[in-house]
C-alpha cells in the first residue's frame, strides 16, 4: 500500500468521524437556540387588532363582553399594529343591520318606535333602541332622531317614489333622487354595508333601468340594485369629525399609543394632487357559493 493511499485513508476516516461528531452535536441543541418562522399576519385584510366581541348565539340587546387586543395578535400575542393600546374599555351593543318589513304594496310599512338614543363607545356614531311589539334592537341614529319617533320599513317598490321620513328604510328604487342615505346594502338582503361612520351620508343620482347610482361620503359612485335597502338621513354626531382630540390623555382613552415624533406630514406647501373621481364601480348581483355534489361509486369506498 502507497503512502498515498495511506494518507488517503485515515483522512477520510477523521473527517467520517468529525461529521458524526458535530450532527450528534447540534442534534442535542436547545430547541431555543434553533430559528424558527413565525408568519406574522397582514394588516388591512378584513381583521381588526383592537376589540374582540363575544357574541352570543342568537341577537340580543343586552352589552356584549369586549376584550381588548391592543394591538396584538390573539394567537400569537405579537404585537401587529403600534398604534394601538390603552383606552376605556366599553360594552358593545349589537347593531341589527338588517330592516326586515312587508314586500307587499297593499301592506301597510312596518312601524317601530325609537326608545331611547344614547352614544355608544365602540362605534363614533350614536345607537338608538328602536322596539316594535315584543322586539327591541338597536340601529345607528340618525341626525334629529330622538325618543318618540316612530320609523317606517317596507320592502316593496311602488311606480311612483315615496315620501321618506329621516330614520325610515326603503329600497333604493322606491326613494326618490337626491335622498340622503345610509346604511346601504351591497347586496339584497345582506344588511346596511356601506356608510356607518358619524356625520357622513350618500346622495342618490340617477336611476339606470334596474340600477341605482349612489355617490358615497368618499365621492365614489358605486351602481347599486334597486331593490338594496337603505335607511334615509344623515348620521349623528355630526360634529365628531371637526372636533379636536385636545389632549394626550384623552388620545390615550380612546385607545391610541403616542407616536415616537420621529415622522412628520407633509406642510403642504407643495400644493396637493388633483386627480378626478373614479369611475362608477358596477356591484354585480351577490352569488351564493356552489354546491358540492358527492357521487357514490365504487372509488369512494
Amino acid at each position: 500500500m502507497s503512502a498515498a493511499v495511506l494518507t488517503r485513508l485515515v483522512l477520510g476516516q477523521q473527517i467520517s468521524n468529525f461529521t458524526g461528531l458535530t450532527a450528534s452535536v447540534f442534534s442535542h441543541v436547545p430547541r431555543r437556540y434553533k430559528w424558527k418562522l413565525v408568519k406574522l399576519p397582514e394588516i388591512g385584510h378584513g381583521k381588526a387588532f383592537r376589540r374582540i366581541v363575544h357574541f352570543k348565539d342568537e341577537y340580543t340587546v343586552e352589552p356584549l363582553q369586549v376584550t381588548n387586543l391592543a394591538g396584538r395578535d390573539p394567537v400569537t400575542g405579537r404585537v401587529v399594529v403600534k398604534g394601538i393600546g390603552g383606552g376605556i374599555k366599553h360594552k358593545y351593543h349589537w347593531i341589527k343591520w338588517v330592516r326586515d318589513g312587508p314586500k307587499d304594496l297593499n301592506e301597510p310599512p312596518k312601524e317601530e318606535k325609537v326608545l331611547a338614543v344614547f352614544k355608544d363607545g365602540c362605534r363614533t356614531s350614536f345607537v338608538a333602541l328602536v322596539g316594535s311589539g315584543q322586539e327591541l334592537k338597536y340601529i345607528l341614529a340618525t341626525e334629529n332622531m330622538k325618543p318618540g319617533d316612530i320609523i317606517r320599513t317596507h320592502q316593496g317598490i311602488p311606480r311612483n317614489p315615496v315620501r321618506p321620513s329621516e330614520g325610515d328604510a326603503y329600497p333604493l328604487g322606491a326613494l326618490p333622487m337626491g335622498t340622503h342615505v345610509h346604511c346601504v346594502e351591497k347586496f339584497p338582503g345582506i344588511g346596511g354595508f356601506l356608510i356607518h361612520a358619524a356625520g357622513t351620508y350618500g346622495v342618490l343620482l340617477n336611476r339606470e333601468d334596474d340600477r341605482v347610482i349612489v355617490k358615497m361620503p368618499s365621492k365614489n359612485r358605486f351602481s347599486l340594485h334597486e331593490s338594496c335597502m337603505a335607511t334615509v338621513g344623515r348620521l349623528s354626531n355630526v360634529e365628531h369629525s371637526s372636533t379636536p382630540v385636545g389632549s394626550a390623555g384623552k388620545n390615550r382613552e380612546l385607545g391610541n399609543r403616542p407616536r415616537s415624533g420621529l415622522w412628520h406630514r407633509k406642510t403642504g406647501r407643495f400644493g396637493r394632487k388633483i386627480r378626478p373621481p373614479p369611475p362608477v364601480q358596477i356591484v354585480g348581483e351577490f352569488r351564493s357559493p356552489p354546491e358540492i355534489l358527492v357521487l357514490n361509486s365504487y372509488h369512494n369506498s
